[in-house]
């Protein structure tokens, strides 16, 4: 069973055995259908369990992948699609660096995961992502701090396939439930924001209407 929103998955996820907790995912897959802001729910590997219209939309232009695809394995899409650059600014500083700190820390957590192993041995297979892995991600976590690394709250610079957003930023909001996070999901939307877009049309004057008010017009 696929509670993906959207398009089916290429690769079926595991489902909770509880009846009432796959209960619990189709009525979250609704709730999440209902945001109007791309968001995603994966699990400690990064797997997406559930994702919503606006997150199909937001990369649905990137190629196909055999195995990094945004709607199968989040963290895979961000580290090695070769399309992730154009979805995703400044993708090596602000998305690769902090998802390589995040799968660092779950290695420590859980280093005998098979999926992240598999996960690990693909950045060894890249010798330069694997020299950022072992050498620079220290430096960086070091120079940036908690705050650099945590996900909640960072707003960070992305280009959306429709014009009406286009180049932007997004917040990220970390926003698991408690019944979630015992599942061991976590919980991600991207929250867009309004492109700040330069006044054309020259300088503005004042003129008066006939009641002696000033107005604003371009000139």
């Amino acid at each position: 069973m696929a509670y993906q929103a959207g398009r089916q998955r290429s690769q079926p996820r595991p489902v909770p055995e509880s009846l009432e907790a796959q209960a619990y995912l189709q009525d979250y897959a609704t709730l999440l259908e209902a945001v109007p802001f791309p968001s995603v729910v994966f699990d400690h590997r990064w797997d997406v369990v559930l994702s919503n219209a606006a997150f199909e939309t937001l990369f649905g232009g990137v190629g196909a992948h055999p195995t990094a695809m945004p709607g199968d394995n989040f963290l895979r899409f961000v580290l090695f699609h070769p399309d992730a650059g154009s979805v995703l600014g400044e993708h090596e500083s602000s998305w690769c660096l902090p998802m390589l700190a995040h799968f660092a820390a779950a290695v420590e957590r859980n280093g005998q995961d098979r999926g992240l192993q598999s996960i690990r041995r693909d950045i060894a297979q890249d010798p330069i992502m694997d020299a950022a892995y072992r050498h620079g991600l220290p430096h960086w976590i070091r120079a940036v701090g908690p705050r650099g690394v945590e996900h909640d709250g960072a707003v960070r610079p992305l280009v959306h396939p429709d014009p009406r957003w286009g180049s932007t930023n997004c917040r990220i909001v970390d926003d698991t439930p408690r019944t979630l996070r015992d599942m061991g999901y976590s919980r991600m939307t991207l929250v867009l924001r309004e492109a700040v877009r330069p006044v054309t049309g020259g300088p503005r004057r004042t003129r008066r209407t006939r009641n002696g008010t000033a107005e604003l017009r371009a000139v």
